[in-house]
């Protein structure tokens, strides 16, 4: 069955986890994605937490594969002028350039747009960073921590109140959200290339990513320019939109913006005294009464685990959603109905877990073709492909420009 990107090659040099993310997307929609690595390989290779599995299945690095699956990877020294020269070869012969390589670098490897439309007038040029490659900031190195959610404004807008600790986000959250944006940003170059057979220059960054997830309030602030206020729970504005632990220490969120709301959650909860209370009659009151509002929600959702209150609220047509844990959500029947985390093979560990790109298409196939390559594993391979005879192969790997897994 045809996938999507058949027949589109996809050279990739870049490293870490954002936009090898998009390659992996891209891979999973059946593009021929070769991922070039240096010969000493991506750094993230064998940088992940080690799972808690059997000793023959520990060695495995999971994380690396969620961001390089159905790659193929060539080793290439790029600083060898042997080496640059397989690069371009590749490259004349790909649909998209992919890369993670702030403009300098670009530059001094002369992978910057003008040299490689000069190689392939027909290619997507497609560059993550970042900050962009333009501006004040293009210099900078940029990791989801310190781009996506520092600059951007996140992490200041997710504490807890005004005095609250800034939190620390789960590994690569911003490099994947942005890699979803990198592959919007791939495929429709790739459209425009294909209408007007002319080559695509895009681009995007952790920077800008993270600014349009939070577009409702940046289209706010950026005509008022008034500084955001984090809101604690006992600062909310209606408590029936809030967050509240319930008996067994787990937590459930509420989401009801509407007036008729609040006594329909009182009655559920069982605190039908709050309704006869005068202070609590209107929005502004209760919004006054917060922090009283909020002890005493917690008193009541204390009488019952989260998912007992889940039954009740599923019973009684409450919005509600339990905060879960990961362990949880690996297990979650929803997620099992939706296959997010489907099943691959390797041939070092045999079947085991992933997780699926969020898409899926009715009467198409797509998702993880397999593991995520050893350094080098296709390096043979792919030069073959591109009519290096063995002993030009040869050459390269005694001089140097090339490295292949042992």
């Amino acid at each position: 069955m045809t996938a999507p990107l058949d027949n589109v090659t996809v050279v990739e040099i870049d490293n870490w986890m954002a936009s090898p993310s998009a390659g992996a997307i891209l891979a999973d929609l059946g593009a021929d994605v070769i991922k070039v690595e240096p010969l000493s390989g991506d750094p993230m290779r064998d940088m992940g937490r080690p799972a808690k599995v059997s000793e023959d299945k520990k060695k495995f690095d999971y994380q690396f594969d969620v961001s390089n699956r159905g790659k193929r990877s060539i080793a290439i020294d790029l600083e060898s002028e042997a080496g640059m020269e397989v690069v371009f070869l590749l490259i004349a012969h790909a649909d998209v350039f992919m890369c993670n390589l702030l403009r300098h670098r670009q530059d001094k490897f002369g992978l910057d747009p003008h040299n490689i439309k000069q190689a392939n007038p027909r290619i997507v040029h497609a560059t993550l960073t970042g900050y962009g490659t333009n501006g004040p900031e293009a210099h900078r190195p940029g990791y989801d921590v310190t781009a996506f959610f520092g600059r951007s404004g996140l992490y200041d807008a997710m504490r807890e109140g005004e005095t609250g600790t800034v939190p620390m986000a789960r590994p690569a959250q911003g490099d994947h959200t942005t890699g979803l944006a990198f592959v919007a940003a791939i495929l429709a170059a790739l459209r425009l290339a294909e209408r007007t057979g002319e080559a695509q220059v895009v681009e995007t960054s952790l920077y800008e990513t993270a600014i349009w997830t939070q577009a409702s309030d940046y289209a706010i602030t950026a005509v008022d320019l008034a500084p955001l206020r984090p809101r604690a729970r006992e600062n909310m504005i209606i408590p029936t939109a809030n967050r509240y632990p319930c008996g067994d220490g787990k937590w459930i969120v509420l989401n009801m913006p509407e007036e008729s709301a609040w006594p329909k959650l009182c009655r559920v909860i069982e605190r039908e005294d709050l309704l006869a209370d005068e202070r609590l009659q209107n929005i502004r009151g209760r919004f006054q009464h917060m922090p009283e509002l909020v002890a005493a929600i917690d008193e009541a959702l204390s009488h019952r685990t989260r998912d007992q209150w889940g039954e009740i609220f599923d019973a009684n047509g409450i919005i509600w959603g339990p905060v879960l844990g990961l362990h949880e959500v690996a297990s979650d029947p929803q997620a099992d109905a939706l296959g997010v985390f489907p099943t691959i093979h390797s041939p070092d560990i045999g079947p085991y877990r992933t997780v699926a790109a969020p898409m899926r298409f009715a009467d198409v196939q797509v998702g993880p073709k397999g593991p995520a390559p050893k350094l080098g594993q296709h390096t043979r391979e792919i030069l073959s492909e591109a009519g290096h005879g063995t002993e030009e192969i040869e050459a390269l790997v005694e001089q140097g420009a090339i490295g292949e897994s042992t």
